[in-house]
């Protein structure tokens, strides 16, 4: 998966209660599906008794545990702001999406390990038809839970839920990789298929892996939006027939919140009551296309080069 920044749609926006209420549903559906990935494949696993299918079962256990995190992060990060947190909570979803990290890594080195002991030490799978329509099954609700969560992330922007589609898009892979080594397995005698789809699938979730903690830091390490946002914050402010120039803009995210701060210059004849009510109306028009972000705006006379100094 390559490392983007994550936007948020205008329509939905930063905190609002849309987004947030999407956020848990999210929660609540992974770690639904993934108790019932693990009945599943439990079954499967005692019943074929496979090698591929334990590994499978085991990923699944560490995205049940992941997906909880998940959910304590996410419930966490979109409380509002207190006393003790004037910015919010938002960077509890930067810190899951570290764990995920961790737990999509620690999943992909197990399997590795599992893939080179099978290299070395193939064997016959048992009742492959029966764990080939539970692995079926497995798709079907894996694939169901990873369209929904790409859907809560495109209109929330959330880092977390988008490290928690990592697990299961992965598993999607790990799940047709399973499927393909039992077929290849009992019908060609390919017992090497196995290994060869895992060895595959583990350098996958390293790389996404790598891809969530580089995402995750940025939003930790306070990292400017891209670009071609902080350009069209610009035009926005410019926008207003009565401000000249803007400069020092600076921006960030934590969660699902933007943090926007800017200086616009104005004709330093205006009456600062003027001033204060075109800085209002800059701020809306920043509002409505980020709607939840936390605005401030400071007025300066055009053409001031340097702030005064007070000593």
């Amino acid at each position: 998966m390559a490392h983007t920044h994550l936007h948020i749609p205008t329509e939905i926006g930063t905190g609002s209660p849309r987004a947030a209420r999407l956020m848990r549903i999210a929660t609540y559906a992974s770690v639904t599906a993934a108790i019932i990935l693990i009945l599943a494949k439990s079954t499967a696993w005692f019943a074929t008794d496979s090698v591929a299918l334990l590994g499978s079962l085991i990923d699944s256990l560490l995205d049940a545990f992941a997906s909880l995190v998940t959910l304590f992060a996410v419930r966490h990060a979109l409380q509002p702001a207190d006393r003790e947190h004037r910015f919010g909570h938002g960077k509890a979803e930067a810190l899951a999406a570290l764990a995920q990290s961790a737990f999509i890594t620690g999943s992909a080195v197990l399997l590795l390990f599992e893939t080179g002991r099978q290299f070395f030490e193939p064997t016959p799978i048992r009742h492959s038809d029966f764990g080939i329509w539970i692995m079926v099954f497995s798709i079907v609700v894996t694939l169901a839970l990873v369209l929904f969560q790409q859907w809560v992330v495109k209109h929330s922007g959330s880092v977390a839920i988008a490290a928690d589609s990592v697990h299961y898009k992965g598993d999607l892979l790990l799940n047709l990789s399973v499927v393909a080594a039992l077929l290849l397995g009992s019908r060609l005698g390919w017992l090497y298929a196995d290994p060869i789809f895992g060895a595959a699938i583990g350098v996958y979730l390293i790389w996404n892996a790598a891809s969530l903690v580089r995402g995750s830091l940025d939003m930790l390490m306070d990292r400017e939006l891209p670009d071609e946002e902080r350009e069209a914050i610009r035009d926005i402010a410019m926008a207003h027939d009565q401000v000249d120039a803007v400069h020092d803009l600076r921006t960030r995210r934590s969660g699902q919140t933007y943090f926007i701060q800017l200086h616009v210059e104005m004709d330093g004849d205006m009456p600062l009551n003027r001033a204060h009510e075109i800085a209002d109306a800059v701020e809306l028009s920043i509002l409505e296309a980020y709607p939840g972000a936390e605005v401030i705006i400071h007025q300066d006379p055009e053409g001031l080069e340097d702030p005064p100094v007070y000593r």
